[in-house]
């Protein structure tokens, strides 16, 4: 699992010594890796404005995290390769830990110059246009891909039920005769002699020696015979007592079905290429978009908490997952000073479930979001 820690502290003089000690302890011990998380200044508004925003900000979290995760699942599904996965959900062109360890502020995207509100709109526009697309496209393509894969599911199974389209061919069967017509017939491995001995007397109007073996298998095979047209209905009666299945077989319908699964083929093939490339594209928008959210949160709250003017730092960190016990205990120590009570209260809840998303944060003396980017198993 790769998980990162957003951690915001006031620049105060008391926490700016514990942050370099943060870093060096987190470094020495192998506990974390830290990273710079450049946030740019943000316009701040009022304080009833930040304190509505931080609930609609965690709603937003949630739900794009959902959405980026529904991305690369179809993704994954859709090139039903899951290690074909982390090689395609990219975010701007590189992996997803380059692009949060690295991480600028978009200002082209999400202009600095806006309201906190309209780059909140801005973003959520963005998640829902991507999430109602998604729904679309892949009910689309799976349509396609079902109705492809119900085709090729009749071309396999027992010669009883299987789709004949393949089997039979145009020179198997008199066409354009005003009396003749050809039947096609199932007979088990076990009736062979039967059938070459009594097909002839299942009626008297079948032509003599007409009788053809076009497919054998293990449990049997398909043989076609030629009889008048008025005799069907006698030749199958008596077939059907002597355990042989005379199979409906059309040729119009069959170079239907095969037109048919050529079109699909086709319409699968251009859908999945032209789905694909939109699904890396709304993956990588989506990713950063949530990202960004991460920063907005961080702001939104280090000003709640820290008050104004606005005065915080943001450390990035990537907890070595066996040390995340440890790693909060250094953080609870060295950053208690900022809210003595919520450290006394609830020291390490919530140690063994990193990485929840929850609309209900878990509460520290100092701010921390964690972003998950594990896409495979994201538990």
């Amino acid at each position: 699992m790769t998980e990162f820690w957003l951690v915001s502290v006031p620049l105060d003089k008391n926490s700016l010594q514990s942050t370099e000690k943060l870093k060096r302890a987190a470094s020495k011990a192998s506990l974390a890796s830290s990273f710079r998380f450049p946030i740019p200044d943000l316009k701040v508004g009022t304080l009833d404005t930040l304190l509505a925003l931080s609930d609609d900000l965690s709603r937003l979290d949630t739900h794009a995290e959902s959405v980026m995760r529904r991305t690369s699942q179809c993704m994954a599904e859709v090139m039903e390769q899951t290690d074909k996965l982390l090689e395609n959900a990219l975010a701007n062109g590189v992996d997803l830990a380059s692009y949060v360890t690295r991480f600028q502020w978009d200002r082209a995207k999400y202009p600095t110059a806006v309201p906190l509100k309209s780059l909140t709109e801005i973003i959520s526009r963005q998640v829902s246009q991507v999430e109602a697309e998604l729904k679309t496209r892949n009910a689309t393509y799976c349509n396609v891909k079902a109705s492809l894969q119900g085709l090729e599911r009749n071309t396999e199974g027992s010669l009883q039920t299987r789709n004949l389209t393949d089997i039979v061919k145009k020179e198997d069967l008199v066409l354009g005769s005003e009396y003749l017509t050809t039947l096609v017939i199932v007979v088990a491995r076990a009736s062979y002699n039967q059938w070459e001995h009594t097909y002839e007397s299942l009626s008297q109007f079948v032509v003599p020696r007409s009788s053809r073996k076009i497919l054998e298998e293990q449990e049997g095979a398909i043989f076609t015979v030629t009889l008048f047209k008025k005799a069907v209905g006698e030749f199958k009666a008596n077939a059907i007592k002597n355990k042989f299945a005379v199979r409906e077989f059309s040729l119009e319908e069959a170079e239907r079905q095969k037109q048919e699964m050529g079109r699909l083929i086709v319409d699968k093939k251009e859908q999945y290429g032209t789905f694909v490339r939109w699904l890396k594209v709304n993956f990588s928008e989506v990713f950063v978009a949530w990202i960004h959210l991460k920063a907005l949160r961080v702001f939104v709250e280090s000003v709640l908490r820290y008050g104004l003017p606005v005065s915080f730092q943001v450390i990035l960190l990537q907890p070595d997952r066996k040390c995340v016990k440890k790693l909060r205990e250094l953080l609870s120590s060295l950053f208690t000073h900022l809210d003595p009570a919520a450290a006394a209260s609830k020291p390490d809840l919530g140690l063994d479930i990193p990485g929840m998303s929850t609309a209900q944060q878990e509460y520290y003396s100092y701010i921390c979001y964690s972003i998950n980017i594990n896409l495979v198993d994201p538990s």
